[in-house]
C-alpha cells in the first residue's frame, strides 16, 4: 500500500495536471457551452471510461517492464520530469490554448456524445504520458504489488479528474463570461500551474526518493 505522503503529493500533481488544458477538457467544456450542462457530464462520462482503458494499460505495461528491467526505473524518472518540464511551458508560453473559448459543434446525441468523450480520451497523449511517465515514480515494489499500488494511484487520478472536470462542466458558463472580462487573472492562473509544474518537474529528477 501507499503511504500517505504518496498519495497525497501524487494528489496535488494530479490536480496540477487535470488543471491543464487539454482535449479532454477543452471537449467536455465546448460541449457543455454549446448543448448544455447534460451534454457535458455524459461527455464526461466517456472521458472518465477512456482513463480506465488507460490506467488498465499503464499498470500492466509497468509492473512487467519494471519486474523485467529494474534499472528502467530511472529512465522512467527522468523522462517523466522531462515530460512535466514542457508541460510547464505549455502552460507559459505565449498564445496557450483557452478552454473556456466557445466553440460552435453539432447538437449530438447522447451515445455519441459519450463515445466522443471515450476516443478523446483514449487517443489523448497527455494522458498516456501522465500514467507511463508519473506513476513509476510513486511504486515501491518492496511494499507489495506494483500493479495494486498502480490501480490505487490510478483510483486517486480518475477521482480527481471526474471531481475537476464535473464542475468545470457545471460552472462553464459563468467561469467564461469571467475570464472574458479578466485576461490578468487568466494569466496569472496559466504562470501558477507553469511554476508547480516545474516544480514537480524537479521534485521528480532528484533520485534522493529511493
Amino acid at each position: 500500500m501507499l503511504s500517505l505522503h504518496d498519495l497525497l503529493f501524487f494528489s496535488v500533481a494530479a490536480l496540477v495536471l487535470v488543471l491543464t488544458p487539454g482535449p479532454n477538457m477543452i471537449y467536455c467544456v465546448s460541449r457543455a457551452l454549446c448543448q448544455g450542462r447534460a451534454a457535458g457530464l455524459i461527455s464526461l462520462g466517456g472521458v472518465l471510461l477512456g482513463f480506465v482503458v488507460h490506467l488498465l494499460a499503464a499498470a500492466l505495461g509497468l509492473t512487467a517492464l519494471l519486474a523485467a528491467v529494474p534499472f528502467a526505473f530511472d529512465a522512467i524518472r527522468l523522462a517523466g520530469a522531462a515530460y512535466l518540464l514542457w508541460l510547464a511551458w505549455q502552460a507559459v508560453r505565449p498564445g496557450g490554448t483557452a478552454p473556456f473559448q466557445a466553440r460552435t459543434l453539432p447538437h449530438d446525441p447522447p451515445g455519441r456524445l459519450f463515445s466522443m468523450g471515450f476516443v478523446t480520451n483514449v487517443l489523448n497523449p497527455k494522458v498516456a504520458m501522465f500514467y507511463l511517465s508519473f506513476f513509476p515514480q510513486f511504486l515501491h515494489p518492496e511494499k507489495g504489488s506494483v500493479l495494486l499500488q498502480s490501480l490505487q494511484l490510478g483510483m486517486v487520478q480518475v477521482g480527481i479528474s471526474g471531481a475537476v472536470n464535473c464542475a468545470l462542466v457545471m460552472g462553464a458558463a459563468g467561469i467564461t463570461a469571467f475570464l472574458s472580462r479578466s485576461e490578468a487573472w487568466l494569466r496569472a492562473q496559466r504562470w501558477v500551474m507553469g511554476s508547480v509544474l516545474a516544480l514537480l518537474a524537479v521534485r521528480i529528477a532528484l533520485p534522493d526518493r529511493r
